[in-house]
């Protein structure tokens, strides 16, 4: 390797938004986080849904009484189609 051109590989404080701290090495002297392996849904195993606009509920209501559509729905026959509509 080259002399003088990588950037230094130190010990690393890394903080995370839940409050939670530790220590790796990195290029930068501290790192600041939004989630970690304490607070992160898939290591604590409690799953959390972020509903801002009511959009599951939304959609809950919406398909729990029909169901997908494209499901119910036949398929289309082949005269219905708008290219050989055209042709007769």
């Amino acid at each position: 390797m080259k002399d003088k051109i990588h950037p230094k590989y130190v010990e690393t404080k890394v903080v995370c938004g839940c409050g939670s701290t530790f220590m790796t090495r990195s290029t930068l002297d501290e790192l600041k986080v939004d989630i970690c392996n304490a607070c992160h849904p898939f290591y604590t195993g409690k799953l959390k849904y972020i509903d801002t606009a009511g959009r599951i509920e939304k959609f809950q209501r919406k398909f729990s009484n029909t169901g997908y559509a494209s499901l119910q729905r036949g398929k289309k026959k082949a005269a219905d189609t708008p290219a050989q509509a055209e042709t007769t």
